[in-house]
């Protein structure tokens, strides 16, 4: 199974849980810590080690809840991450959970690359568009890639919308070379 999929199926079932309970915020928060926690300390790695036992692996965790106090919600969740062996995946989980609430709740985040820094003006200009466009409200995240000459490129979920100057030279180009 792809970690996609793996991420999208734990991300709407925490979804699920966590929109009932009204604990989204919390939840959201303390995972994107456990994540943090994993990426950036040598002995959390223990717990994604394939080579350490399983049952070490539950200790450790056990310890480490309560140590750290999480929500119920988090710590079994973070169990069931555990005891299906997708702790690993927590961070395609995160980024998968914040899209399906995104989506839920009516907003959705786009990716938004330009050549330059744009102005707010633009910033402003370019959300209202995305807004008409999608029906609903956008988060936008910007970055800059010196690389596209000019324009931008939008991406929202699996959709690509290139308005870059270096996409428009190649169609230009395979226009011309193919007739």
């Amino acid at each position: 199974m792809i970690v996609e999929t793996i991420a999208r199926r734990y991300a709407n079932a925490l979804a699920d849980v966590i929109i009932e309970s009204t604990e989204e915020s919390t939840v959201k928060a303390e995972l994107k810590t456990w994540e943090e926690l994993l990426k950036g300390n040598n002995e959390m790695r223990t717990l994604v080690n394939p080579t350490i036992d399983h049952k070490l692996k539950q200790n450790v965790l056990e310890e480490l809840i309560a140590r750290t106090r999480p929500t119920p919600t988090t710590a079994n969740f973070l169990r069931v991450l555990i005891k299906n062996k997708r702790l690993r995946v927590l961070h395609e989980i995160n980024s998968e959970l914040e899209r399906v609430l995104d989506h839920r709740g009516g907003s959705v985040q786009a990716n938004i690359t330009s050549a330059r820094e744009l102005s707010d003006g633009e910033r402003s200009e370019l959300i209202q568009n995305l807004v008409k466009l999608t029906g609903r409200q956008v988060k936008p995240k910007y970055h800059v890639d010196s690389g596209l000459i000019g324009g931008v490129v939008t991406q929202i979920g699996s959709t690509v919308y290139d308005g870059s100057v270096r996409k428009t030279l190649e169609n230009l180009r395979e226009e011309l070379v193919n007739g």
